[in-house]
């Protein structure tokens, strides 16, 4: 291998950017440390909107065929009012090709149990329960110090550890995630049979109400308000608190939210996004995903975003061309487009908490981002 090249890499982080990643280097030949602080790098519940260009970063590194034997593939998106009645009907363009479909819902926890199955079975050393504690960049290696208390030395580290960064902050890049003004409430529930594609509600008490068929018995629903007091965040048996708060809507969201026990799992997370405009990288050491731009959940394109990143920071890394070249030409790749995905996310929370703006048209700002990008990344 040439001088010019990786041989070996520590991702920090194992979601899937990292995840994904991994498989990246492992499939060009590049030894990989991937570290995670959980015990396990297995999924919890909750469902996922992938559009086609998540599923073609997938498919990429091998896990889009296993992942489409749970997943539930449609074509389209519908608007309604609160409640139920059509606004709008809109096509998902094949933003992953004309052979994936434009979207599919699934099981979170389905796709982090894939990559973690993939990554083990791909001979990535995975160290569980570890993360990284110090980064001394050599200017030709990096030693990086685990928590463990034991050193590896890489070509790179790459920082895949989500909205919270601990490398972003090692780096000392100083920018920190920000609310964006609203909370979301999710839970999975039963996919009721005339539930054929995601559904967003517009007009009722909340900011928007919605749902995403997940399996073919399963759908994830999703109701979006202002920020609640912090106490309500995380997740609990709280279903009889989302049904009151869910309120107001009917259609099939009315459906599922009766269909809800009381005692179900729901999750509620403040929304929070960061973009980082400073290079993402010092020296040998580069964060990608959520660590470097995060975007709020409206456009389902956050797992699309990190997945890309992944895919195509493992094919720059791989092409012969020096670490220091590839980190800067990898960021003037990306940035354009995340930027215009997160630029489109927050003008759509934007006109989401205050409806009444002038000119306000989700569907017109959703179906122009999706047709942007079905340009390739």
């Amino acid at each position: 291998m040439s001088e010019s090249q990786v041989s070996r890499v520590l991702v920090v982080g194992g979601g899937i950017t990292g995840g994904v990643l991994s498989l990246a280097l492992r499939q060009r030949g590049v030894d990989v440390v991937l570290v995670d602080l959980r015990s396990e790098l297995g999924g919890v519940g909750h469902g996922i909107t992938l559009q086609g260009n998540a599923l073609k970063a997938f498919d990429a590194v091998g896990i889009y065929d296993r992942l489409a034997e749970r997943g539930f593939p449609f074509s389209h998106l519908r608007l309604k009012t609160a409640d139920g009645d059509v606004i709008a009907e809109i096509s998902t363009p094949p933003m992953g090709g004309p052979d994936l479909p434009g979207t599919m819902g699934a099981v979170r926890g389905d796709i982090a149990d894939i990559l973690a199955d993939e990554v083990v079975s791909a001979g990535v050393d995975v160290r569980l329960s570890t993360t990284v504690t110090e980064i001394d960049d050599r200017g030709d290696s990096v030693v990086a110090t685990l928590s463990d208390g034991s050193t590896e030395t890489v070509d790179l580290v790459v920082g895949a550890d989500g909205i919270r960064s601990k490398v972003r902050s090692m780096i000392g890049i100083t920018d920190e995630p920000q609310p964006v003004g609203m909370g979301i409430w999710r839970t999975v529930a039963e996919r009721p049979a005339e539930m054929d594609c995601s559904e967003l509600y517009y007009g009722g008490p909340k900011y928007k109400a919605g749902y995403t068929p997940i399996s073919e018995d399963l759908c994830y629903a999703f109701l979006l308000e202002e920020n609640l007091d912090r106490s309500f965040v995380g997740e609990g048996p709280n279903g009889a608190l989302l049904k009151e708060r869910g309120q107001g809507y009917g259609g099939i969201w009315g459906q599922v939210r009766d269909s809800l026990a009381d005692d179900a799992i729901v999750n509620y997370q403040w929304i929070e996004a960061i973009r980082v405009e400073s290079p993402w990288y010092r020296g040998r050491t580069i964060i990608i995903g959520d660590a470097a731009h995060a975007c709020p959940p409206l456009i389902a394109q956050g797992a699309a975003m990190c997945a890309e990143d992944a895919v195509i920071l493992g094919e720059m890394l791989t092409s012969g061309d020096k670490v220091e070249d590839v980190l800067p030409a990898f960021m003037e790749r990306r940035f354009p487009r995340v930027k215009m995905v997160l630029d489109s996310s927050l003008t759509l929370a934007e006109w989401e908490i205050h409806p009444d703006t002038p000119g306000a048209d989700p569907g017109r700002i959703m179906g122009q981002t999706l047709t942007a990008l079905v340009q390739p990344a």
